[in-house]
Order: C-alpha cells, then structure tokens, then sequence
C-alpha cells in the first residue's frame, strides 16, 4: 500500500515560500561565487601582464600622427612594465589590416592597436566590405590623445588663406589636388567637406600614410593637404610648408595665428582626429583596467605632455567606459555624413 502525504492546505504556501527563499539564497551564493571566481581570475591576469613583449600596431607607415603617438606612449610603457614594447607599422585599406590583425590576435593584451577614430567610426560605414567588425571584435582601453587636422599647402602655391585657396581652384576647375593618408581617414573627410561646401572641382589623391602625402606637399605635386598637425607644425614653423588654416571649431594653443575654416567662411566646419589604443575583444577585464592606469599614469607625466604638445598633440587619457561611450556617439555622427555625401568605397 502506498502512502501518501497530506500538507495542510494552510501549510502549502509555507513551504512553496521556503522553497523558493531557498533557491534565491542558493541562486545569490553562486551568482557570488562566480563574481568571486571573476574577481580572481582578473586579478591573476592583471598580475601576470606583460609577460613577453607587447606590440602595437600602427595602420599607416612610419612618420604619421599614429606613428608618433605610439613610438611615445609606448617608450614609456615599456619602461613602466619592463618589457619591451614593439610598434609594428602595417599600413593599408585606412588602417582596416592593422585593425582586423589585431581583432584576430589572442585576447590576452599584448597585442594592441593605435587607432584613429576614423578606423572605428568611419571605416563601418565607409567600405562595403570589411574583413572585421572594430566595434564588436574591438575592446576600447583609452583614448589618448587628440590633435586638430590643419589645411596646409607648398610655399610655390599663391595663395595665403583660404578664401584665396578658394578663388584659385575655382579659376581653373579640375586641376588641383587634395591629398589624404587614405580613404576615410578624417584627412579625406576634411578635403571632402570642405570640396562640398566650397562647391570645388577637387581631385581625391589617397597614399598609405601622411609621409608620402607630405612628401609630395614638399615637392608642390599636390595643392593641399588637411594633414594631422602633428608632423606638419615643425615643417609650418620652419617655413617649409604654409599653414592657412585649423579644422577645430577653435583656434589651436600651439597655432593662435591660424584661423578655423569656421572663422574663414566655412561654419560648423569641424573635422579633428582623436587616437585611441584598443586590444581584442574578450581580453581579460584585468589586463584592459591595467593597460589602460598605467597608459593614463604615463600621460601625466609633463615632459611627455610638453612633447606632445610642442607638435600640437593634447592627452587624453579616458577610461574604456569613456572610450566605448565616445565610439558609439561618433559612429552615428559619421554614418549620418558619409551617407548624405554618397561616400563609398571598395579600396
């Protein structure tokens, strides 16, 4: 004969409530469990790294913005961890080469990316194709540093400020060139909005990188170029090279005399670069907090800071969080411009 129990009606809902009081309380131990076994494991990662070399990739050949800023931020921190730190220059399709190898790198931090906004915010919405996603195969560390491009034309070119810029191209329609460090970079951005604006016939000449560009600036075989300020203000104060006018919507500390393209007729014009280091996604927590304290502690230091500057380069220095908030702010500003100006490109 089976027996069977009887509960009380009364007493059902007792025990239905100290059941399910016992399976919070069960599911809470364990959701800390897991939280405490997190914990540990980021700081184990945290305090291993680095543990060999660590390398950061520059999407453009030596000489460029990117370069500068990576050769001097990682100096420093190799002296910080006691490993050596290896920039690699991988230029090609605006940095996306650089970008997918480091997406495809292992997780583990000592493979990182300079980046240029561009490469993150521009690229998706610019190209066709890519052989990666950066906002979802990319893990934001800190945004470093930020500069102002500046329209920049050779000496043998007559013209000493924008609007003059403006009424010689418009003589002869077609036959002036602007250069850029490739395509979507926010140099070929700068040259396509101020073409818009200005109603210009102005001819694109993308290279793989600011040296070639500047090279060519120096040998007057393209007009101009809305280059990065970084290596174009020694060659302005050398008087190599002829500096008309700034992209920030204000005048830059280290240019007081260059005016913006907004105060040269050309309003809400806005086009500045920032630079961020990035690592692949899934890299431990632990290893990105402390790339990115010791990358912030290493731009407080005020001869890197004055380094920095005297080329026209402001620190930064955010958080991941303030980095992922800035990327994701930016990549619907530049969705939104690339597709009123029909800008898309194979390349």
């Amino acid at each position: 004969m089976l027996m069977r129990l009887r509960v009380p009606r009364g007493s059902r809902a007792g025990l239905v409530s100290r059941f399910e009081e016992f399976r919070m309380k069960a599911v809470r131990n364990l959701m800390a469990i897991f939280a405490a076994l997190l914990v540990v494991d980021a700081a184990a990662a945290q305090s291993t790294f680095p543990d060999r070399p660590v390398h950061i990739l520059v999407g453009y050949v030596p000489g460029g913005p990117n370069d500068i800023i990576a050769r001097a931020i990682g100096d420093r921190l190799a002296l910080a961890w006691g490993k050596s730190v290896v920039i690699d220059n991988v230029p090609g399709a605006s940095g996306n080469i650089a970008g997918d190898r480091v997406a495809k790198a292992a997780p583990d931090g000592h493979t990182l990316l300079l980046a240029n906004m561009a490469q993150i915010v521009v690229n998706p919405s610019l190209f066709e194709k890519m052989s990666y996603d950066p906002v979802r195969e990319l893990a934001p560390v800190s945004q470093v540093a930020f500069t102002p491009n500046v329209l920049t034309v050779p000496n043998e070119v007559p013209a000493h400020s924008v609007q003059e810029l403006v009424a010689l191209t418009r003589a002869t329609p077609g036959k002036y060139t602007f250069g850029s460090a490739g395509v979507g970079t926010t140099q070929h951005l700068a040259g396509e909005l101020f073409k818009s604006m200005a109603k210009l016939d102005l001819q694109h000449v993308p290279y793989r990188g600011a040296a070639g560009v500047i090279t060519d600036l120096l040998g007057n075989r393209i007009t101009m170029f809305f280059g990065n300020i970084a290596p174009l203000l020694p060659l302005i104060r050398e008087g190599r090279l002829r500096g008309l006018a700034v992209t920030s919507l204000e005048r830059f500390d280290a240019t007081p005399e260059l005016p913006t393209m907004a105060e040269s007729g050309f309003p809400g014009f806005d086009v500045t670069a920032s630079f961020g280091l990035m690592t692949a996604a899934c890299t431990p927590s632990g290893v990105i907090d402390k790339i990115y304290r010791d990358t912030a502690r290493v731009l407080t230091q005020a001869d890197l800071r004055q380094k920095l500057a005297d080329i026209g380069v402001i620190v930064m220095g955010n958080s991941p969080a303030e980095f992922s908030a800035a990327i994701k702010s930016e990549l619907v500003v530049w969705a939104k411009l690339i597709k009123e100006a029909g800008l898309r490109t194979n390349e």
